[in-house]
């Protein structure tokens, strides 16, 4: 090859890897980035060693919701990253009972505890195959605070646990699961429709 081809070639290669550097980098930073699932506590929605591509955009543009599967840094040690799902929002109180899990809106300034039984509501989590025989307990959900959990409740570290999830650690939603390819298929976990069933009285 002439030099002078030699040189072009090494020049439009340099400009392609620029551009090529210009498009992924900021994808890679602030739109999407791969995640791979580490242990249980998602099963059976996802399994250990499932690939995923999370969406770190949309939550730019509206807060996270409840059944949402989010990515997170965990509070505790924001190197390690986790998978969960948002069962309480910012403002609520999150109480558990046997396994099911209530919540009830915080009336002003209260406490959970000024929180009547009746203003509680079951939610309704088709995910959920073992909901374990966990304590009972009752948690406050601040502002900018989000209360997750995992879908294999026995196996799951989460807020029952180590509290609540700050909106500052979200990360971003799991929008693609491209392995294992006979899973393979946009917005996994997601469901169609995710809302508390009728308001009950919490049992005791």
């Amino acid at each position: 090859m002439p030099e002078a081809h030699r040189e072009n070639f090494f020049i439009e290669l340099l400009k392609f890897v620029l551009v090529a550097a210009a498009i992924v980098v900021p994808v890679r930073l602030f739109v999407a980035q791969p995640f791979i699932v580490s242990g249980a506590s998602m099963d059976p929605t996802f399994n250990n060693g499932q690939y995923l591509i999370i969406d770190e955009l949309s939550y730019r543009l509206h807060e996270p919701e409840r059944g949402d599967v989010v990515i997170f840094r965990y509070p505790r040690g924001p190197k390690e990253f986790f998978i969960k799902r948002i069962v309480g929002l910012p403002g609520e109180t999150v109480a558990i009972r046997n396994g099911v899990v209530y919540v009830a809106k915080n009336q002003g300034s209260g406490s959970a505890g000024i929180i009547g039984n009746d203003a509680f509501t079951k939610l309704d989590e088709p995910y959920v195959v073992n909901r374990g025989n966990g304590a009972d307990a009752t948690h406050p959900v601040g502002q900018n605070e989000y209360f997750v959990m995992g879908d294999n409740r026995p196996e799951s570290s989460d807020s029952r646990i180590w509290g609540m999830l700050p909106r500052a650690n979200i990360i971003g939603y799991a929008y693609l699961r491209l392995l294992p390819l006979h899973k393979l298929g946009i917005f996994p976990g997601a469901l169609g429709h995710y809302s508390p069933t009728d308001t009950a009285a919490l049992p005791q």
